[in-house]
């Protein structure tokens, strides 16, 4: 009896290894998916204070009981237009880690599909050309129904440090302008 109780916690960690969970949500007519386990919540867009002098891809700062959450765009940090707000437009807040600990982000994106169980076996590696957002961003290539959904590397789109660089050059700019 010992040897079935010892097998199960391990067939279900395995069956956990086999598949992971991702949102899926929409951004220009394509689909993208997160981790679910970087998800902390979905909410609807709105209540945004915007920040003089932050890249473009900074719509600005929600307040989420309390707490001050930057909200980052992410078809414009893809180096597209900037989202289109509609009815269904959402911030994901997303839990990023770096090198200093986790760091709750906003992420805007046109539209939440569903929580999706993608297998392992259905997940290519990400393309080494040809993908239209930087390939360090791609974290693979999930095949659903058919059609591949761009797996998105969370820590990478939403680094601290690369948001941090797009500030400093943004605020350049600005000074540059100035003093012209």
């Amino acid at each position: 009896m010992s040897s079935l109780v010892a097998a199960k916690p391990n067939a279900i960690q395995q069956a956990g290894a086999d598949h992971a969970q991702y949102l899926t949500f929409m951004l220009g007519g394509e689909t993208f998916a997160i981790g679910i386990l970087a998800i902390k919540e979905i909410i609807e867009y709105g209540g945004l204070t915007e920040v003089p002098m932050m890249p473009e891809c900074i719509r600005g700062v929600i307040n989420l009981r309390g707490a001050v959450v930057p909200v980052l765009d992410l078809a414009s940090r893809f180096g597209r237009a900037p989202t289109a707000i509609t009815k269904r437009t959402c911030i994901v807040i997303v839990e990023v880690s770096h090198h200093d600990g986790q760091q709750v982000v906003g992420v805007v994106v046109d539209a939440v599909n569903a929580v999706l169980e993608i297998p392992a076996s259905e997940i290519e590696p990400p393309p080494s050309f040809g993908a239209k957002i930087r390939t360090d961003f791609i974290e693979g290539m999930g095949k659903v129904n058919g059609k591949f959904v761009i797996l998105l590397h969370v820590d990478n789109v939403l680094s601290t440090e690369d948001l941090g660089a797009l500030a400093a050059l943004s605020m350049d700019a600005t000074k540059k302008t100035m003093d012209e």
